[in-house]
């Protein structure tokens, strides 16, 4: 659960965490991505990329289990107290630990965790996560952490599974924190999904965006399209921009292109669904279908052949009605533009 602090905790954490940080920043691992200045999950995914190709093909995908509810305290202040010596300092975060969480106006104690939420959460996590670091660069394993996912590229599915069984040991003796059997595997790396994205099975893996991330969109723009049913379609594009935007920019790294191309056209299409619904009547359709451009005849055809909203809305009147350009005129953004123009953007700016 999310532990959001009031504004002068968030204050101090974050001061906290602006003294902290560069005790710990120099010695983290270099393949530790999550929560990190000039770090990214697109570094961590193209540093996944980098295994794979290097002939590591079987992955040891690590889930811990409710990580930011399940942090031991004590374990954790254990390494806090290895370069903060002040016991005003070590006291104040180890209050913020306990501090609980208000639900309905009670509060709820805490005696394990550290509160997803507040700026010292991320430190205080990759901390504690850096002895699994240090015991996976002794072991010699190649591996890309993000927070709590962690991934360990392996040759073989025979190691990757003595390397899960010996991990989970060391995870709960050392860590006091317990690996989830049912998220955690053995295998193939584009057959798992690290930070949304997956790999291709060639040679020369390529990354790309997970199935899951895209049924994730696709369950959030159906609520969208839900919520817009009725109302004026370049308001509803007005606020359907950030999220598609947001979304292509953190795909943007992704190198197999056809699954934006595939979502542009899903997205059209709804919107030409959500256009013949708010058109009720066939009476009414037919006008519009004729005000878009359709002949007469056409648009009364169109208008009365008694199928659903769906067949309609990929049918050849409704393309010609509703054209791409028509959509982007009233502010609908392509997923694929908007990917390919930042993936040129970072070539020009490594040039």
């Amino acid at each position: 659960m999310l532990g959001i602090p009031t504004v002068l905790d968030r204050l101090i954490q974050q001061a906290l965490h602006q003294i902290l940080s560069p005790l710990w920043e120099p010695g983290f691992s270099a393949h530790s991505y999550g929560f990190r200045p000039g770090r990214s999950a697109a570094q961590a995914i193209k540093a996944a990329q980098g295994h794979v190709r290097s002939g590591k093909r079987w992955v040891v995908d690590m889930d811990l289990e409710k990580f930011f509810d399940r942090v031991n305290h004590d374990v954790l202040m254990a390494r806090v107290v290895r370069k903060v010596k002040e016991r005003r300092v070590l006291g104040l975060i180890r209050r913020y630990l306990e501090s609980g969480i208000m639900q309905e106006g009670l509060v709820e104690p805490r005696s394990e965790g550290t509160p997803q939420g507040g700026p010292l959460s991320p430190l205080l996590s990759n901390i504690l996560l850096d002895d699994l670091d240090k015991e996976l660069e002794k072991r010699g394993h190649a591996f890309c952490r993000y927070a709590d996912d962690c991934n360990i590229y392996i040759g073989s599915q025979r190691a990757g599974r003595r390397v899960k069984e010996t991990l989970t040991r060391f995870l709960l003796e050392k860590l006091k924190l317990k690996v989830n059997p049912l998220k955690s595997a053995v295998d193939r790396p584009w057959k798992r999904k690290f930070l949304g994205f997956s790999l291709t099975a060639q040679k020369e893996s390529r990354v790309r965006v997970a199935p899951q991330s895209v049924k994730r969109l696709e369950d959030k723009l159906r609520e969208k399209f839900r919520e817009g049913r009725g109302r004026n379609l370049t308001t509803f594009l007005e606020g359907l921009r950030p999220l598609l935007r947001g979304w292509a920019n953190y795909f943007s790294v992704a190198e197999t292109r056809g699954v934006f191309e595939e979502l542009d056209q899903w997205i059209r299409r709804k919107l030409r669904c959500m256009e013949w619904r708010k058109w009720k009547r066939g009476r009414r359709r037919m006008q519009r279908l004729t005000a878009l451009g359709l002949e007469r005849e056409r648009a009364r055809t169109s208008a009365f052949n008694g199928h659903g909203p769906w067949w309609n809305a990929g049918a050849s009147h409704m393309h010609q009605a509703l054209p791409t350009a028509y959509f982007r005129k009233q502010g609908l953004i392509s997923l694929l533009e908007e990917v390919n123009w930042r993936t040129a953007l970072r070539e020009a700016a490594s040039l």
